[in-house]
């Protein structure tokens, strides 16, 4: 650990604020308070975590592994890991009532991909528990680890521990929980926080009398989430009365509770909203801070990212907000600066609800606001694309090559010591491209003004960097490419090894499962851009692990290659699969019957409306056995 003992005090009693960290120290700490969290032994209280150390992680190191995979379990648990019966994520968070809205429309823009009724759709609420997750097979139960693998506790049971409602074991995941009542009345004297008597259960060590008494009392529990008391409605009725679910779900249980966690009840939809590596897509936990200030703008100042993208950053009165020192909040994009008014003299609503540079509710007093015209960083002309402001001198704005060498490197996760400040270094000593950095010898850094000792961890970095396996999707990812983020790239080369990733056409992307036209054409613009630096970073022969392909191919031969296509009626198979199968072979699966569509695929019971719209547009109908000849 490079945190000083003094240094980790000062960040918990915010003597050091935020923005005097560095993006390492941040995301060290972050790591330190999830362990001892998980220990049973908090530095920081789960809400601080949640909106000021973890959310400033994520506005700076949007894809730090801590973000990424699920977090590590915690130091006590020695024990070899082993496979879980199940994957077990974690639940993707959700601060403000905004947030819940985007996550409602994404599930009504999949109903309409699957062709559901919208209407049908019902929603479970149930309480998020502050405890320990856990997966119990009814022989075994396992912490939730890594999300793939965990370590065996099955110790917990044999010392009597029972499960919520006495339910049958075998329930599958939940959590190691103490009843909050229980714990007021008789174990607060002796234990900060019921996490911190939760870790005592766990543990390899005997169990001291108090904590085989709550086991013996039937106040610490295993409650799996399947029997956890529940409100179930339709989408309307989570819109119309969402403050008044929140407030009752809080109060359902004895048990501490952090939020409430929404999720789909209708498998089909389920299944096609699927998951990413940390999260379901379907589920989602609103955690709520309701801590608000009213502050004045005393300037904005633009910054410029990786892409050329112009961020108006809100200079702030400096102001106490739930213990920190708030000076400054993202104003996110120019097009809402000139919408709501926002430059210096005007007065602004702040919350810490995700983001601890925080963020701006809403505009209370607007002013006429100033639009920079030249980019702050190579003086170019802006220009709008959409509602941002952008820098298109791409290959000489000096910002943008800093940002993009630094996100080579952050995304990469494998190398410490090439920050921002490092990078700004080499680049003031002409070093403009990843591949002249692995160029660079011990001496080279010297000559650039790096110490000694520096030098030679640099270069030790960059070897590390090489020889220390990492996923070929994150290798791919670092190059920055639009549209090619971590999830992006592991789905394409699910299809695809890396090596011959350069030889896909826009098409043969876009008919992947997950991947639009759109996407795909920018895809294939981005990976020539980089075509001579990758294959110059080649060379180094970093140590990648492959993803392992999908059985099909893109090897496409049957003749509905790249037509648009409508699947309807009852189906023999399940139609969302296949939906996705025609995808995996080159067909573009649409919702809808229109001038564009090439053949309506229908099953039995079709609707008249698409048989009427298909001779409208004059589509051929293809029967689904007649369908299924022509793919072979």
């Amino acid at each position: 650990m490079s945190l000083s003992k003094g240094l980790i005090q000062n960040i918990i009693q915010q003597k050091v604020l935020l923005d005097g960290l560095s993006n390492d120290d941040l995301a060290e700490f972050c790591q330190l308070a999830n362990i001892t969290y998980r220990d049973g032994s908090p530095i920081v209280s789960d809400q601080d975590y949640d909106f000021i150390y973890l959310a400033e992680l994520k506005r700076r190191l949007p894809h730090h592994s801590l973000l990424q995979t699920i977090e590590p379990e915690g130091q006590s648990f020695s024990e070899e890991k082993v496979l879980l019966p199940e994957v077990m994520l974690s639940t993707d968070k959700a601060y403000s009532w905004d947030e819940i809205l985007k996550w409602i429309e994404r599930i009504e823009k999949s109903c309409l991909e699957v062709g559901l009724n919208i209407n049908d759709i019902q929603i479970k609420a149930t309480p998020k528990l502050d405890g320990f997750a856990g997966y119990d097979d009814g022989l075994h139960l396992y912490t939730r680890g890594d999300g793939k693998k965990g370590s065996d506790i099955t110790r917990v049971f044999n010392r009597g521990l029972q499960t919520f409602n006495d339910c049958k074991r075998g329930q599958g995941a939940g959590e190691i929980v103490v009843k909050k009542s229980y714990f007021e009345q008789y174990l607060s004297d002796s234990f900060e926080h019921p996490r911190n008597f939760q870790a005592s259960l766990i543990k390899e060590k005997a169990l001291d009398e108090k904590a085989q008494k709550s086991i013996n009392d039937k106040a610490a529990l295993f409650v799996p989430f399947s029997q956890l008391p529940s409100w179930v409605g339709s989408i309307n009725e989570l819109k119309s009365n969402f403050s008044q679910i929140v407030g009752n779900i809080l109060t359902m249980v004895d048990f501490d509770v952090d939020g409430v966690v929404f999720e789909l009840t209708h498998q089909v939809l389920k299944r096609h909203m699927g998951a990413n590596r940390k999260f379901h897509r379907w589920q989602i936990a609103f955690k709520e801070n309701k801590d608000k200030a009213q502050v004045k703008v005393l300037g904005i100042t633009p910054q410029v990212g990786r892409t050329g993208k112009i961020t108006p950053v809100a200079e702030l009165e400096p102001t106490q907000l739930s213990g920190a020192t708030i000076v400054r909040a993202t104003g996110h994009h120019y097009g809402l600066v000139i919408e709501q008014g926002l430059g210096a003299g005007s007065v602004v609503e702040l919350t810490r609800s995700g983001l601890v540079i925080p963020k701006i509710i809403k505009v209370l007093k607007s002013v006429e606001t100033s639009i920079p015209s030249c980019c702050p960083s190579c003086k170019a002309d802006l220009v709008w694309q959409s509602d941002f402001l952008m820098c298109i001198n791409h290959s000489e704005c000096p910002a943008q090559i800093v940002a993009r060498m630094g996100y080579f490197f952050k995304i990469l996760a494998n190398n410490d010591g090439f920050g921002i400040a490092t990078i700004e270094k080499l680049y003031e000593h002409g070093i403009r491209k990843i591949s002249k950095i692995y160029q660079l010898s011990e001496y080279d850094f010297t000559q650039m003004g790096f110490g000694d000792k520096t030098s030679e961890n640099l270069l030790n970095q960059l070897r590390r960097s090489c020889s220390e396996e990492i996923e070929d999707w994150r290798f791919l990812a670092a190059f920055g490419i639009a549209r090619m983020g971590m999830g992006n790239c592991e789905n394409l080369l699910k299809y695809c090894l890396i090596k011959d990733i350069f030889e896909l056409d826009m098409l043969q992307i876009a008919n992947i499962d997950g991947f639009a036209v759109l996407s795909a054409e920018l895809i294939v613009d981005g990976l020539k851009s980089v075509r001579d630096e990758f294959d110059l970073l080649s060379s180094y022969k970093f140590n990648l692990e492959l993803t392992p392909l999908n059985q099909n191919n893109l090897d496409f031969t049957h003749s509905l290659v790249g037509k648009k296509i409508v699947f309807t009626g009852k189906m023999q198979g399940s139609r969302d699969d296949m939906k996705k199968h025609a995808k995996s072979i080159g067909i573009q699966v649409v919702s809808s019957v229109t001038g564009k569509t090439d053949y309506l695929i229908i099953g039995d019971n079709v609707g008249q409306k698409k048989i009427e719209s298909a001779e409208k547009f004059n589509v051929e109908v293809i029967k689904e056995r007649d369908y299924i000849n022509m793919i072979g």
